[in-house]
């Protein structure tokens, strides 16, 4: 099946492309969606995080408290590399599960971390939802409630736009209102349908 990696760094707008996909009929399977299913209660990835990080990231109901555990993270890159050494093989063995058995025109694959893992999606093309790190700063601050010094961690946490730039074959430049970017998703799923037809 033909595949599409979708990448972005964060607060680029990779979820608001990802359901103009959805709306044209292609699946979608999200890295951020199946990250949270493998920490429900119960799972080994839950009790290897629990293991590492102690219980001041869970809630009192022992769900994971994803925003302690992301201030954790983004203030210490070792606690950072230790959690993505427990998820990213999960996530990536969850991904290829699902993408064997999923059936439609193409496939799009939302993995916000591709460039950083290092992992092989199996992707066809990658595109690249790309965003000026200062438009990402001020969506990210809006969204999240972060100030200035937290966003500037989380964005220095990541790829770097020329190294996501560097591995994307398609990108939509998303610095403007959102039916630009909705009409520039619609635009690349003529072309991906086409591609699509001669890879089958």
């Amino acid at each position: 099946m033909f595949k599409v990696a979708l990448t972005g760094g964060i607060a680029s707008g990779k979820s608001l492309a990802s359901r103009q996909f959805e709306s044209l009929g292609v699946p979608v399977i999200d890295a951020d969606q199946v990250a949270r299913e493998l920490v429900q209660p119960g799972s080994p990835v839950l009790d290897e995080i629990r293991a590492r990080f102690g219980p001041e990231v869970f809630d009192s109901n022992g769900q994971l408290d994803r925003s302690r555990l992301r201030e954790r993270i983004f203030s210490d890159p070792e606690a950072r590399r230790a959690l993505e050494a427990m998820l990213h093989p999960a996530i990536h063995r969850r991904m290829r599960a699902l993408a064997a058995l999923t059936r439609g025109p193409y496939l799009v694959m939302v993995i916000p971390l591709l460039v950083e893992s290092g992992l092989d999606w199996g992707e066809n093309r990658v595109l690249l939802i790309d965003t000026p790190e200062t438009l990402q700063r001020e969506r990210l601050m809006r969204r999240d409630h972060c100030d200035v010094a937290q966003a500037n961690a989380i964005l220095s946490s990541q790829a770097s736009r020329q190294a996501r730039r560097k591995r994307a074959d398609d990108i939509i430049l998303n610095d403007g209102d959102p039916e630009t970017l909705t009409q520039a998703v619609e635009q690349l799923h003529q072309r991906y349908l086409t591609l699509a037809a001669k890879k089958a």
